[in-house]
């Protein structure tokens, strides 16, 4: 039987809608050829999770999302449906953590299996968990960031206000300044021509100066010289004359030692000192009769008398005479 050519266009066309129907079912999560275990998980808010959207375990795909449903009875809850092969023993108590898929967006459903002792059955229900996502974290992260920026914001503003009044200041010190540079610059366009020839006698002075510091210089070291050698003169002669000195007394210390001179004889001779002091005791005795008897060495006359023959050791005058009398060494007492 031979088909014509209409045919065969119109079963190619039933054909690809098939496939096209089939495969975006397939798109949107619905797979008609397998063999996976739908289990059930209920939300308060998934966070952009659509259909199709992975369900990991340690990280490998393991299933999908299947459907999601609004459940308005149950303050609109969501009720996320979920594919997971069938090789994959699920037990109870395993957590469906509704994590961020990456840096770029999107959500998977991470399996947290703990230890199985009982099997989850088919269309059981998940235990629900949330995992903090990328934008919570930098939400979290930057509230306080802003909230410092904002008190340094205002920070600033203040700093800005009382600047206000610090500028006035400041424009007229810089008015000022300009005032005075102008004033200068008027000063040494006037006085150009004096401070010009001042710069030049400095100049001359200068040069002068180290003129007079090359000629001093030889001078300098010849008194230096000089000096030097009159410390060394003065010195030696010093040291000279206190050597002489002490050679002297060290002589003169001998000799007393030995008992030349009056003080060696005075230090070494017994009996010049009991002389000595023999006389000194007589003298003394001397003195002390001649302050209690005067009379007897001294005879005052006030009125005159006839001239005699003066005798030996007597005094005459005109108006006293005084007669100083021999004294005997047997009337001392």
């Amino acid at each position: 039987m031979k088909i014509s050519q209409e045919v065969k266009v119109g079963l190619l066309a039933v054909i690809a809608l098939a496939m096209f129907y089939f495969g975006f079912q397939f798109l949107k999560g619905s797979d008609f050829l397998s063999s996976d275990t739908n289990y059930q998980i209920i939300y308060d808010n998934v966070d952009g999770l659509t259909k199709s959207n992975a369900v990991t375990l340690n990280g490998l795909a393991v299933g999908r999302v299947k459907a999601i449903q609004i459940l308005q009875g149950q303050a609109n809850k969501l009720l996320v449906t979920v594919a997971i092969d069938k090789d994959i023993k699920v037990g109870k108590g395993t957590r469906a953590v509704l994590a961020d898929g990456g840096i770029l967006g999107g959500k998977v459903i991470e399996l947290e299996i703990p230890q199985i002792t009982t099997l989850l059955a088919p269309d059981g229900m998940l235990v629900a968990a949330k995992e903090a996502g990328l934008q919570a974290l930098i939400r979290e992260k930057t509230l306080p960031v802003l909230n410092n920026v904002d008190s340094l914001t205002k920070n600033l503003n203040l700093i800005v206000k009382s600047f206000d009044h610090t500028a006035g200041v400041l424009n007229a010190t810089l008015q000022n300044a300009s005032r005075v540079t102008g004033t200068l610059d008027l000063t040494v366009q006037e006085n150009r021509a004096a401070l010009q020839t001042t710069l030049g006698n400095v100049n001359r002075l200068s040069a002068s100066l180290i003129e007079t510091e090359k000629q001093l210089k030889p001078i300098l070291a010849k008194v230096d010289n000089v000096a030097d050698s009159l410390r060394t003169l003065e010195l030696r002669a010093t040291l000279a004359n206190a050597n002489r000195t002490v050679a002297n007394l060290q002589g003169l210390l001998a000799g007393i030692q030995q008992g030349k001179g009056s003080l060696g004889k005075l230090t070494s001779d017994d009996q010049l000192y009991s002389n000595v002091n023999a006389t000194t005791a007589s003298l003394e005795k001397l003195i002390t009769d001649l302050r209690e008897n005067p009379k007897r060495y001294v005879h005052f006359s006030l009125f005159s008398r006839k001239e005699k023959a003066a005798k030996p050791g007597s005094v005459t005058t005109s108006t006293s005479t005084v007669t100083a009398t021999k004294v005997d060494s047997t009337q001392m007492p």
